[in-house]
């Protein structure tokens, strides 16, 4: 029994350890590193396993205790009624235990309580005396909290002087800050034009705005406030019957109050309320984690009392676990309609957002380098609602030694042409428009499109049905189709096949501009075609033009010019071309008002350039388009392929990788004089 007790024992000890260092990661550090529903697993063993044992229960547990210690740097503020966190429920089940324990207690057959959301911030305590705000805090440990007062005075949500018709000697207010959806994407795109690094969710941009030490930095950050309680107090205008009445009160004295704050009775109309916010969820203007259940009559809380880190009358009521962790099995490869290859994870199989998750998106090669993703990793998987599940970040201390690195491949998965990535795009595409099977209803839709070949009738859904039947590869396949192929498809009748054969035979005779733009060529759009068809005059000589040649063209740039390039220097489209012209499709040629395009190059031809900071002299955009246009492209990524980093103000992490692999540097005077002396 005593081994029992001892192995007891040290599995206890190493949850706490572990758990103290997930509450440093989080609350300390806003940097935690496993999903909300994985931190809760460990806590929920502790609480069986000190349930199960109470003799090894220590006043340094962190079930007997609410948060994490405040930073050092911050002053300390003693709250005067401790801030203790919620018990949280998972399941109908719990919440059916919970209710039935409230009416156990409070002997009655049915329960008012008061429903809102739980949102997903930082709880904070903000004092009142006479009227005037004088102090705030965060939740800290429960009992002590960092005073914030400095950086809780630039949320505009937050009164500093209380109406003048109320100035009670004390009033402590409890709520939230967080930051609204909108507002953390324009912080993120803010973060990104500054070369600074991005925020992972709206709850991690709320903590690091809210504990930054210099205030003047939060000023700049718009964060959000809503009131759900009060604490100590000596205010007589309070209401002391009901939770909902208060939540009236603060609603007065101009606290913002969550809309969705609602009086629910029994156990129906809880789950009623979780499912009706659960509903809402996306819609919602901030991030919220679940529901929140109080009892409603206040000398009924007084009665039910607390445990020793929650309140008996309340509990959270928790929604899906929208992260948890699993293990990257290996990483694939999906070919979109347009050509576009995305990185696909296959995961170990996982419950995460109310389903089995077995596949998640990497996005881009850029993200999978950002973020480190290698196969074989532990990674945190989210999923928020219908939205495709992703990576969301690689817990970096279960790497495995054998993980390996992931690289895109450089020939399409599905059709084997070429892939190439474009410097105005974060993602590789496939070059085999015309021939690709992940392209081919895509490419077939856009050719018989009325500003292409313009074959009247020839829609999605028919497309879709000679591409599912395998009657239609590629474009060519369309000159070659019989009456009865087309007869025997859904929906179509013998006068409709012959009206669909009849005006595929007349798209045979076209233009040269109307054909190079059905071809579907990547960035070639209607005038960039009639520019192309103008100056060339022939379809032989654009498919034997070099891109140096090609951006002698007005308004062909080296992007544009490098597509063309790509598209027919694939074998496979050369194929689909010629037989689409051996059906008979022609046009009139002409020798084009351009025979003897020179080949110019410029020495900034093929350079890779990457901008790091603010230009004083050009926006960034304005940048782009002149090394474009004299040939260079430009990087999102320093890498040992690249010729210049072009740093501006306030440069970011790009700089210190330039000067770690011995990049050329330029300065705005001297990125300058380079455009200007080519």
């Amino acid at each position: 029994m005593c081994a029992e007790i001892e192995q007891i024992k040290q599995q206890i000890q190493s949850l706490r350890i572990e758990i103290e260092r997930h509450n440093h990661q989080y609350y300390a550090l806003d940097d935690p590193v496993i999903p909300d529903m994985e931190y809760d697993k460990l806590f929920i063993r502790l609480q069986q396993l000190e349930q199960e044992y109470p003799q090894l229960i220590t006043i340094d547990s962190p079930t007997q205790r609410i948060g994490a210690s405040p930073l050092k740097q911050f002053s300390q503020i003693a709250h005067g009624v401790a801030m203790l966190s919620l018990n949280n429920a998972f399941v109908d089940e719990d919440i059916q235990a919970f209710d039935r324990r409230v009416r156990e207690v409070l002997l009655s057959n049915s329960v008012e309580y008061m429903a809102e959301p739980k949102f997903d911030g930082i709880a904070v305590s903000l004092r009142y005396e006479k009227g005037i705000f004088k102090a705030g805090a965060t939740r800290g440990d429960g009992y002590i909290g960092e005073d914030i007062t400095l950086n809780l005075r630039t949320i505009h949500a937050i009164p500093l002087i209380l109406p003048h018709d109320h100035s009670p000697p004390l009033l402590e207010v409890r709520g939230e800050v967080l930051m609204l959806k909108a507002d953390f994407l324009a912080l993120n795109e803010r973060q990104v034009r500054m070369d600074e690094k991005t925020f992972a969710n709206p709850r991690n941009a709320a903590a690091g705005s809210l504990r930054q030490l210099d205030s003047t930095i939060t000023a700049t950050r718009r964060l959000a406030f809503f009131a759900y309680g009060v604490g100590e107090f000596d205010d007589p205008s309070l209401p002391r019957d009901k939770q909902s009445h208060v939540m009236d009160y603060l609603a007065s004295l101009h606290f913002p109050v969550a809309k969705e704050v609602k009086t629910v009775s029994g156990m129906e109309g809880l789950l009623s309320y979780y499912q009706s916010i659960g509903s809402q969820r996306k819609n919602l203007p901030y991030d919220i984690d679940g529901v929140v259940y109080k009892v409603n009559a206040v000398l009924d809380q007084e009665k039910l009392g607390y445990v020793s880190r929650a309140p008996r009358f309340a509990i959270a009521h928790k929604f899906p676990a929208q992260e948890a962790l699993t293990q990257v099995i290996d990483i694939a490869v999906q070919v979109g309609r347009t050509g576009a290859l995305t990185p696909v994870a296959r995961l170990q199989p996982v419950f995460v957002g109310g389903v089995t998750v077995t596949n998640a998106t990497l996005h881009n090669i850029d993200e999978i380098t950002r973020k480190d993703v290698r196969i074989g990793d532990t990674v945190v998987v989210r999923r928020a609602g219908d939205v495709i599940p992703e990576v969301a970040s690689v817990i970096i201390e279960k790497r495995l030694q054998q993980a390996q690195v992931f690289h895109m491949p450089s020939h399409c998965p599905v059709c084997h042409s070429h892939v190439v990535r474009y410097a105005d795009e974060a993602v590789f595409r496939c070059t085999g428009g015309l021939f690709c099977p992940a392209q081919r209803k895509q490419a077939i839709l856009h050719f018989a499109s009325r500003r292409a070949m313009d074959i009247e009738g020839l829609g999605e859904k028919l497309v879709e049905q000679m591409v599912d039947h395998a009657i239609v590869r590629t474009p060519a396949d369309l000159y070659k189709l019989g009456l009865s192929a087309l007869a025997n498809l859904q929906r179509m009748a013998q006068k409709s096949a012959n009206n669909i054969l009849q005006a595929i035979e007349k798209s045979k005779r076209t233009t040269l501009s109307r054909f190079i733009y059905a071809l579907g060529i990547r960035n070639v759009g209607e005038t960039t075609a009639k520019d192309l068809a103008k100056y060339l005059g022939s379809l032989d000589r654009l498919m034997a033009i070099n891109d140096v040649q090609l951006q002698q063209i007005p308004d062909v740039g080296p992007i544009v010019a490098q597509s063309i390039v790509n598209f027919f220097a694939e074998q496979h489209n050369q194929e689909v071309i010629e037989q689409l012209r051996a059906s008979g499709i022609h046009w009139e040629e002409h020798e084009g008002q351009s025979s003897q395009l020179d080949a110019i190059t410029s020495p900034l031809s093929g350079k890779v350039f990457v901008l790091t900071g603010t230009l004083s002299g050009m926006g960034r955009e304005q940048a782009k388009e002149k090394i474009a246009m004299l040939g260079g492209k430009v990087s999102s990524q320093v890498s040992k392929k690249t010729d210049y980093v072009v740093v501006g103000i306030d440069p970011g992490s790009k700089y210190d990788k330039a000067v770690d692999l011995a990049i050329a540097l330029l300065n705005e005077d001297e990125f300058m004089a380079l455009l200007q002396n080519h």
